[in-house]
């Protein structure tokens, strides 16, 4: 039997069937088990004309599906004339071979859908190199899948060896150089940002990290003013933006967004995008947004952490933001999580509700390592007065003649840094450890 022909498919604008086995240890009803799915089929542009849901304790080995419904799917797809078949699980090479055998129709899988969109949404030299590197990576071991419908091919050397095993190792071999030489550039990219993100020990960073669609990017537009692209769908922003906030306090501190996470986030894709998650593992306070008004969102704010401890990151010193309150429908899960999370605050990032409380929150956590000194400047330099005004919190101040003294909070790092500033004449601590006025060595 022949089958379906899996070069350069493209699945935008194609008719899907979708298929979930879901996990019994989600607890999430039939009726809500190809929510997800949905969202990333309509990002990824896919017309949806059918649907199959199994309930079974793990996935069949071969198919992922029982055998009644594989017959039933066949059935399915032949009566829609469905041109894809999307699960909502990740499959082994085996199981969407067996599935397309089957089925005749090419198989896509959770992983392969989510490389797609990510594909289609990179707009920066960074996030194409990443996205092609997990591209390759996923598609290197699946490469005797694809080649099926070549291995019939008679000839070549040996019993059974045809042109289309030939291909294989010739494919394997381009991939592998190509891979080699996108880490290479990646790790070159990660040492540049590194260093970047060190420089800015000025500035206080804090990271918005959170669920594919919790409205990161509202927050991050409500809260700077910044023109960050929103729209409602999934990995609507794929690369990193960092924008100046304003806090309450009148203190000025970094905000950057970050790319969005979900449940089975292809380890390709996590691999690839640590670079781009560098600002989250230097900043000083992590944002975790969450849409409070989504029935899974629990479980959604565990992947989050899960993912984030898989590349290094702590969300130890962290703050849930609650957001899209004025959605929220179910109060009780709300209260779960603000039961769970001890440092919590609600928003409306759409609405604008509840930011100042969030910019108190922030302050004061940031606030925590700082001490509080008389700073004696000279009078005369207003370029060292407004950096102080901006990067201290300064409760007093007081001129004469020659000097300017004001008594402000500071960062132990920006301490540090003071003691040699051109135009610091002095600096008295008034609070905290007694050795953090030692200057660097």
């Amino acid at each position: 039997m022949a089958e379906p022909i899996r070069d350069d498919i493209k699945i935008q604008r194609r008719t899907a069937v979708l298929v979930s086995v879901p996990d019994p240890h989600r607890q999430l009803g039939r009726e809500h088990a190809l929510d997800e799915l949905q969202g990333l089929v309509k990002t990824a542009g896919v017309k949806v004309v059918g649907t199959l849901v199994q309930n079974r304790e793990r996935p069949h080995p071969a198919t992922c599906l029982g055998k009644g419904k594989v017959d039933e799917l066949r059935e399915l797809v032949d009566a829609t004339d469905a041109e894809l078949v999307i699960f909502d699980n990740n499959l082994t090479p085996a199981q969407g071979r067996n599935l397309e055998q089957a089925t005749q129709r090419i198989i896509v899988d959770r992983s392969e859908l989510i490389l797609d969109i990510f594909a289609t949404h990179a707009r920066t030299h960074e996030s194409k190199l990443q996205v092609e590197l997990a591209q390759l990576q996923y598609t290197r071991t699946r490469l005797k899948r694809m080649w099926t419908h070549l291995e019939r091919i008679e000839g070549g050397i040996g019993a059974s060896r045809g042109p289309g095993e030939k291909q294989i190792e010739t494919d394997r071999r381009l991939i592998d150089h190509r891979i080699t030489e996108l880490q290479e550039r990646l790790k070159d990219v990660e040492q540049r940002r590194t260093r970047m993100v060190r420089q800015r020990d000025s500035h206080a960073l804090v990271s918005v990290v959170g669920y594919t669609n919790a409205g990161k990017s509202t927050l991050m537009n409500a809260l700077t003013g910044a023109d960050v692209y929103v729209a409602d769908q999934l990995f609507a922003t794929l690369d990193t933006r960092t924008r100046k906030w304003s806090l309450p306090s009148c203190r000025s501190v970094l905000l950057s967004d970050t790319v969005g996470f979900v449940r089975d986030l292809p380890h390709e894709l996590v691999a690839s995008f640590k670079s781009t998650l560098e600002e989250a593992r230097q900043a000083h306070l992590l944002l975790h947004v969450v849409d409070a008004s989504n029935p899974e969102a629990e479980q959604q704010a565990e992947t989050v952490e899960r993912v984030l401890a898989e590349i290094g990151i702590d969300l130890g010193n962290s703050i849930l933001v609650l957001n899209k309150m004025d959605a929220v429908k179910d109060r009780s899960l709300v209260d779960v999580l603000r039961a769970k999370y001890s440092c919590s605050v609600s928003v409306s990032a759409r609405d604008r509700i509840g930011l100042d409380p969030l910019g108190h929150m922030v302050s004061e956590r940031l606030s925590g390592g700082f001490v509080e000194v008389l700073i004696e400047a000279v009078v005369g330099n207003g370029k060292l007065l407004a950096f102080l005004a901006e990067q201290t919190l300064i409760r007093e101040s007081r001129y004469d003649e020659s000097s300017a003294f004001l008594t402000c909070r500071v960062s132990p790092s920006l301490l540090s840094r003071l003691h040699s500033e051109p135009g610091i004449l002095k600096i008295d601590l008034l609070s905290g450890a007694s050795n953090v006025l030692s200057p660097p060595t």
